[in-house]
């Protein structure tokens, strides 16, 4: 069994498999490790893999842009076949509201006319007109269950929304993920699986490989830290924290799986919808059932978990004060006696903007900081980190010149430093996502 390689990732959500698959492309004797059984079975396989462009900079809806187009050629970007199919990508169309908080989305519309992506600057009466079955009063802002007003309308209507035709999700992240591993493997990258690492090891002021929980050891002069909500716990392994501004945790987070109102065929008409007025998120899913996640307006209690492989894994009063806020805005929704839907975490940096650099530690590298907002642009990101590791490695200082790299679709370049472990805060930055 061969225990060298050129790259070792430790991870193999999607992000973890677009970083081997991209290093194997360039030639990368790649190996990816996860604790977990399978490619995508750790948080990946619960999200809920939406694709969208709306982002308030031409950069961030760039980004968005370049790997929809991947999406939507999936089979051409992975260049290979898999024996249990592709993944597919559903457009459903992206309703987004206006209001306070997204600023009525000028800055959205801003960016994508720089980016030439078609949307309608809806008013509210031709929302209500399109999809009638949206109550358009206003509720926001949102509060909690034991607020007097929660799901009392506060007077008039929204404001107007922005759709986007162009917009939708991938209907199984996890088989997404498996694809991108047979693509990887056809450039002779190997997975390991049920594999958890327990040490960076290091030789010469660098790091030279990891140790695992069963005392052996793997070498690499590179390691590449893509270990989603263990993100934090493997940085400390290397020793890197004290040379980062932002950092990350696990976020524990609930989707919410109910099903449509009787008379719909929701699947059929419902878009993608970003409604930060009640402060969900949803989009439709297969069996006549909506799928709802929480945009975490300020007046809830974000829970954050101290260690990701012991936490509260059951649904809690969140879920229902989702359904509920979503059923102010979808006519006739029910609230289920039972819960179902998602528990899941997310890795969440600081600024809640992924990390894409290299470390203080020479050779360790980290994709982290990237769960619910970063699965639709996972090969911008390979690519990405690809590009930085081949460039760092052969000499390149990225902390004193940031790297760019092209866009292909886009004709664009993507400046790696906006994603660096020293930036400052980002006081633009939404502080939320839709997962």
């Amino acid at each position: 069994m061969n225990n060298h390689y050129d790259a070792i990732i430790i991870g193999a959500g999607v992000i973890g498999v677009c970083t081997g698959f991209e290093l194997a492309r360039r030639g990368y004797r790649t190996l990816n490790v996860d604790k977990r059984p399978a490619a995508g079975s750790g948080s990946t396989c619960n999200t809920c893999a939406i694709i969208r462009l709306h982002y308030s900079t031409p950069d961030g809806c760039a980004m968005a842009r370049e790997s929809y187009f991947h999406w939507l050629d999936w089979g051409r970007y992975l260049g290979v076949p898999d024996e249990m199919g592709l993944a597919k990508y559903v457009n459903t169309g992206c309703l987004v509201f206006k209001n306070d908080r997204n600023h009525d989305l000028v800055n959205v519309m801003a960016a994508l006319d720089e980016l030439h992506v078609a949307y309608e600057d809806l008013t509210i009466d031709e929302v209500a007109t399109r999809f009638p079955w949206l109550d358009t009063r206003c509720y926001g802002p949102p509060v909690t269950l034991n607020n007097d007003r929660f799901g009392e309308p506060t007077g008039g209507h929204v404001r107007g929304a922005v759709y986007i035709p162009e917009s939708g999700y991938i209907d199984d992240p996890t088989l997404a993920c498996h694809n991108v591993q047979r693509a990887c493997e056809a450039h002779g990258g190997e997975f390991r699986f049920n594999t958890e690492v327990v040490e960076i090891l290091k030789e010469g002021g660098r790091a030279a490989g990891v140790r695992l929980a069963d005392g052996s050891t793997l070498r690499s002069p590179v390691v590449v830290n893509v270990g989603g909500p263990h993100s934090a716990i493997i940085n400390g392994m290397a020793g890197v924290l004290d040379g980062m501004n932002i950092t990350t945790r696990p976020l524990k987070q609930e989707v919410c799986y109910v099903p449509a109102p009787a008379d719909m065929d929701y699947h059929q008409i419902a878009p993608l919808i970003s409604d930060g007025d009640i402060g969900c998120y949803s989009r439709p899913t297969t069996g006549n059932h909506i799928l709802i996640g929480s945009e975490d307006p300020p007046c809830d209690v974000l829970e954050w978990v101290d260690d990701p492989d012991d936490y509260n894994t059951n649904f809690t009063h969140q879920w229902e004060t989702q359904v509920m806020r979503e059923a102010q805005r979808v006519k006739g929704l029910g609230i289920p006696g039972q819960t179902g839907g998602l528990v899941d975490l997310y890795d969440v940096s600081d600024d809640w903007i992924p990390i894409y650099d290299q470390s203080d530690l020479p050779g360790f590298y980290m994709a982290v900081g990237t769960s619910g907002n970063q699965f639709k642009n996972a090969p911008v990101a390979g690519k990405l980190m690809a590009e930085l590791i081949e460039k760092v490695e052969g000499g390149h200082d990225h902390d004193a010149e940031p790297l760019t790299i092209p866009l292909m679709y886009t004709r664009r370049t993507c400046d790696i430093g906006f994603f660096s472990r020293r930036r400052p805060l980002n006081p633009d930055s939404s502080y939320s996502v839709i997962g």
